[in-house]
């Protein structure tokens, strides 16, 4: 009873922290097409293919060459394992087999032990209890008879029960009896299907609790991430860098004060053509200088069009990936489910020892779920952070001109340790390009307002350090005004008030400098 027995659910035992005690008796409820009896299905076939543990499955309703259609279907070979006498399924009814319990010398237990059986399948419950309803028997005496008769067989035994969804549960009487309570189920949302698992209780041992992300995938059967909040801290002290990153502009560095810590948490915010992505493939690139794998996690475009895009500004993306310095993560926003892709987000990290990443754009898990979003960047950070990985998000900020909020669901301004603000300024007729970095933990930074353009390099600031007089509008350079980042910024310079109080032509404006990409 003190070994744990391995599921054979991809996911499903690290739910359970390793497998399920030995000689549980498990209920797997759910409503008509979640999934149950396919789970039972990989128990078994996982237990005779993989574990040297033989299985029987007792079926009531399904013909044994439906189930191996459907074992077939996820290539499984489960007629070679009949074949080799590791797998029986036996077809019967609930009669029959509650007859079968009353003795502890019957057909059944005599074909299990022949088998060697150490697992077993009855696919399901329901059966049982319309046949008691039928003949007017107590179900929980059936129930009782039931697990007594498991017990005796000393097998780890899979029942399969449909959930009435009408009153959200199955009897009541049947979860104090099993050891152990998985619950299926299969929700349409956004006219996408979402499945999820939970473990409800499990005796005599620990599991991650909670609703988990499960899917029925081809080759695999059933596939469970485990919801991205419950990963564990690996450590309680944190670990914490001195060291900064360049983020590919030495003048934005030197706003920050020296650039991005190292493990930090960075979100660049602002209205779609500002440039956020640009800025994350200059700091990617900047990365790959110093040494460090990278990764983009891509949301919004395709690996092509952003390589497309990158080249036309200097950015060789193309070399990068082949050089294996950079690593581009592309899924499409339409079928995103949060679980699933911060399983595949970890594991590419995992693999390639990538320390450097950026997410573009976060905006598009507000869409796949605003009730968990936060939760879940959240725990994005905090995975990051244990590794000492520095990452930025990029969040597109509903607002054109003017800054009211960063994200009502996201509230992610307590979660970063930077941010960086990209913004439009309108000035007469045209759009100019701000940034300003309101915040940056544990620095000393320039709060000012920087124009900037987008060139050869990525985000280039104006340098006005250098500039001649200013003059007319739209050349003025930013510090000629005041209000920048609210809606109707105000000029100020007093050549422009001598020669508007005096009547005279504005002075002309040379073009504005820019400082060279670093």
């Amino acid at each position: 009873m003190d070994t744990l027995v391995k599921t054979g659910i991809i996911g499903l035992d690290e739910v359970l922290l390793g497998g399920i005690p030995r000689n549980n008796n498990l209920i797997v409820e759910g409503a008509p097409g979640s999934g149950k009896t396919t789970l039972g299905l990989g128990f078994i076939y996982a237990g005779a293919a993989h574990y040297g543990e033989p299985g029987a499955i007792i079926s009531f309703e399904l013909d044994p060459q439906k189930l191996l259609r459907d074992a077939a279907g996820f290539n499984w070979p489960m007629q070679e394992l009949i074949d080799q006498g590791k797998i029986k399924i036996i077809q019967t009814s609930p009669a029959v087999l509650l007859n079968e319990f009353r003795s502890s010398d019957g057909v059944l237990t005599s074909v299990l032990q022949e088998l060697g059986a150490r697992r077993l399948l009855i696919d399901g419950l329901t059966p049982i209890r319309l046949y008691a309803e039928v003949h007017d028997i107590p179900f929980r005496e059936d129930v009782h008879l039931l697990i007594e008769g498991l017990t005796r067989l000393g097998v780890t035994t899979m029942v399969t029960a449909e959930q009435d969804e009408g009153t959200n549960g199955v009897y009541p009487h049947e979860r104090f009896v099993f050891d152990t309570i998985i619950s299926l189920t299969r929700e349409e949302k956004q006219r996408r299907v979402h499945r999820r698992l939970t473990v409800l209780k499990s005796r005599g041992q620990e599991f991650i609790g909670g609703s988990h992300t499960m899917r029925i995938e081809k080759d695999v059967g059933i596939h469970v991430y485990r919801r991205a909040q419950s990963r564990p801290v690996t450590s309680d002290d944190q670990p914490t860098s001195s060291e900064r990153l360049s983020t590919g502009s030495n003048t934005i560095d030197c706003m920050m004060d020296g650039g991005i810590y190292q493990g930090s948490v960075t979100m660049v915010t602002g209205i779609s053509g500002t440039g956020k992505t640009v800025f994350g493939v200059q700091f990617l690139t900047s990365a790959i200088k110093a040494g460090h794998k990278t990764l983009l996690v891509s949301l919004d475009e395709h690996p092509r069009q952003l390589i497309r895009n990158a080249s036309s500004l200097g950015f060789d993306l193309e070399g990068h990936v082949a050089a294996g310095e950079l690593f581009i993560h592309y899924e499409s926003p339409l079928e995103l489910e949060l679980d699933v892709h911060f399983d595949r987000i970890i594991k590419l990290v995992e693999e390639h020892g990538i320390d450097c990443v950026v997410f573009d754009s976060v905006a598009v898990y507000e869409m796949t779920s605003r009730e968990e979003v936060a939760d879940y960047l959240y725990a994005l950070a905090t995975f990051f952070k244990d590794r000492l990985a520095t990452i930025l998000f990029n969040y597109e900020s509903p607002e054109l001109l003017g800054i009211s909020q960063i994200s009502e669901e996201l509230k992610g301004s307590h979660l970063v340790d930077n941010i960086i603000l990209l913004n439009y300024v309108e000035i007469s007729t045209q759009l100019r390009r701000a940034i300003a970095i309101p915040k940056v933990r544990g620095s000393r930074i320039h709060q000012v307002t920087r124009e900037y353009v987008i060139g050869e390099g990525g985000l280039l600031l104006i340098d006005e350090e250098t500039a001649d007089e200013p003059g007319s509008v739209p050349q003025l350079p930013f510090s000629s005004y005041y209000g920048l980042l609210s809606r109707s910024p105000s000029r100020t310079g007093p050549s422009i008030e001598v020669a508007v109080a005096q009547g005279k032509k504005l002075p002309e404006s040379p073009e504005l400098p820019v400082e060279p990409a670093s």
